[in-house]
């Protein structure tokens, strides 16, 4: 059997269960105001759920820069059908997607080649043109995944076995669901990995990118843009990723060789445009996104998500000040009805220190700073109020792991800080958990080098490099100056461990956290080589019936290797049945 050929493997087909009221054409053939209202919320799922599989890339500077280049475009095409809304997702891979609802995500793998204004506005230009154009509900493919996204988490995914499997009989329900006539139903996350990563990575026809490429240029100059980005950009990309194309933007948007000879041909015949500012426009934007989480009875991550959405269009509004004041009072009221001695105050102050820097930086005289310092001089108050019972109850020497952390985290000067950190430090390696445990030591040794605690967190350290697996560990291990012994033996054990370590989860977490480092290639294709082992286990195991297993690897593979060949692979032999 050929494992790239999922009909005659493991997976014949990947069949989404939904009744006749559910499939595209009975739904969608009702009014436009129905349609359009259908489309939108679908979408906001569908990136939702984007947003929550892949991550958010949180750069405050990149993300302004990405709404004020976006909303100027937007306002040019005139658009009204839906409100247009720009995020910027955590994957390495340069690309950048649109849903039909208005919906655009650039990567941070796009924005680490340095873009400049021109560029970043020539992509943006070419996703709002497959918006202003609805590509994607022309595109049959998109608009079925679009349609079955919510039956995807609720009903789920079967996967079935292929015909000449053996069939075990009864099976016991697995983690993510249950047994389902001819296969195993997979519930959620796994799910919704497979649609939404088809229905953002799937590419565009030659046609539908022409089309896109010829509105883009024109929006961009309209607002007052080089409509040469867009040509600069294609350019860039195919000096500086020559080996990318099969994942990256050239997997999602084909046929460059043409497409950058017509973007030259464009920018001869078009003219920029006096620029106009979109301030108004991106507060219209915002009241409406808000209006739209009223106008339908909606989950309560659906709510957040057009509720950030509507934070980042225009986050110097007093609409956007309530929305983050009325968060951190959620937070704050979580906090307080906690024990005195397990709030953490900490990390309640660094909420509300970001919150003032954001709108300080927006307007230096805003009365709601006021606001924010008289509860935060409550909570410093708390803090110093309830430093002698912290102190004495570690001094006593009996305390959980919860207290520990949140002594640290309330009294980062504390003299304590040291033997606390190194306490805490020493649970974490009795629980296991290494990669928190060195972090741990490494705060006890720095806050108190010459002290006992802060010579046994370093000795701490020294015992735990030569076995340590997890890369995180490591490279903080590798990055520390203070002993050069110990760097050395973290930094060949991290470059050993770099293309030999075991686990999916291990990779995904180094490169989530370290997404520039030089072992980043190396990494990556370590994955990819792990991803395909489990591809090749889940076919093993479909064909033998023992279903638990196969999915175990199949939802391993979709939640840490999401960008994976073997995830393109369990992507490409997905058919929706409707």
């Amino acid at each position: 059997m050929n494992p790239a050929n999922l009909k005659d493997g493991m997976i014949r087909s990947v069949a989404i269960v939904l009744a006749c009221s559910v499939c595209l054409g009975g739904q969608l053939a009702a009014a436009q105001e129905v349609l359009n209202k259908d489309v939108f919320y679908k979408s906001v799922e569908a990136a939702q759920l984007a947003v929550s599989y892949y991550g958010v890339y949180d750069d405050p500077a990149e993300l302004e820069r990405l709404q004020s280049i976006g909303y100027r475009i937007a306002q040019e095409s005139s658009f009204d059908h839906y409100p247009f809304s720009f995020f910027l997702v955590d994957m390495p891979v340069p690309n950048a997607f649109a849903l039909p609802g208005g919906q655009i995500f650039v990567t941070r793998g796009m924005l680490d080649l340095d873009l400049t204004d021109e560029m970043l506005a020539g992509l943006l230009g070419h996703e709002v043109g497959h918006v202003v154009l609805q590509h994607g509900t022309k595109l049959q493919r998109r608009a079925t995944l679009l349609n079955v996204l919510s039956q995807a988490l609720l009903v789920g995914v079967a996967v079935t076995t292929s015909d000449n499997a053996r069939d075990p009989g009864p099976a016991p329900p697995t983690p993510y669901g249950t047994r389902s006539e001819g296969g195993d139903r997979v519930m959620g996350a796994a799910a919704a990995g497979i649609v939404v990563s088809e229905l953002l990575l799937r590419s565009y026809s030659r046609e539908f990118e022409d089309q896109a490429d010829d509105e883009g240029v024109r929006l961009t100059a309209g607002a007052g843009f080089d409509p040469g980005g867009f040509e600069q950009l294609m350019s860039l990309m195919n000096t500086r990723l020559p080996q990318s194309k099969e994942y990256g933007y050239w997997s999602t948007h084909p046929f460059f060789e043409s497409r950058m000879r017509a973007a030259a041909v464009r920018t001869d015949l078009l003219r920029v445009q006096k620029p106009e500012a979109a301030d108004e426009y991106r507060e219209k934007t915002q009241a409406r996104l808000l209006e739209l989480t009223e106008g339908k009875k909606v989950n309560t991550e659906i709510t957040a998500f057009l509720e950030d959405a509507a934070v980042a269009t225009w986050p110097r509004s007093d609409a956007a000040h309530e929305i983050r004041k009325a968060r951190l009072h959620t937070q704050r009221d979580k906090e307080l009805d906690k024990n005195q001695l397990a709030r953490d105050y900490g990390k309640l102050l660094e909420s509300y220190r970001a919150e003032l820097e954001r709108i300080q930086g927006f307007d230096p005289e805003t009365p709601h700073a006021a606001t924010l310092r008289a509860e935060m001089n409550d909570f410093e108050q708390a803090i110093v109020r309830l430093y002698p019972a912290a102190a004495e109850t570690f001094h006593e020497g009996v305390f959980e792991t919860d207290f520990l952390e949140t002594f640290v985290s309330n009294y980062p000067e504390a003299e304590e800080l040291a033997e606390v950190s190194l306490a805490l430090g020493e649970a974490y390696s009795r629980l296991r958990r290494p990669k928190d445990a060195v972090s741990t030591f490494l705060r006890s040794w720095r806050a108190a080098p010459d002290s006992e605690a802060g010579q046994r967190a370093e000795r701490g350290l020294v015992a735990l490099a030569p076995t340590l697996e997890e890369l995180e560990a490591l490279q903080e291990l590798a990055d520390q100056t203070a002993n050069p012994e110990l760097k050395s033996v973290a930094t060949d054990r991290l470059t050993r461990q770099a293309s030999s370590f075991k686990t999916l989860a291990n990779g995904a977490g180094f490169l989530k956290r370290f997404p520039k480092s030089e072992l980043g290639e190396v990494v990556i294709a370590r994955l990819n080589q792990l991803a395909d082992g489990l591809y090749g286990e889940a076919i093993l195991y479909q064909n033998i019936g023992d279903h638990a297993k196969a999915l175990d690897r199949i939802q391993s593979i979709l939640t840490h290797a999401p960008l994976s060949p073997a995830a393109a692979k369990l992507r490409a032999g997905a058919v929706l049945e409707s």
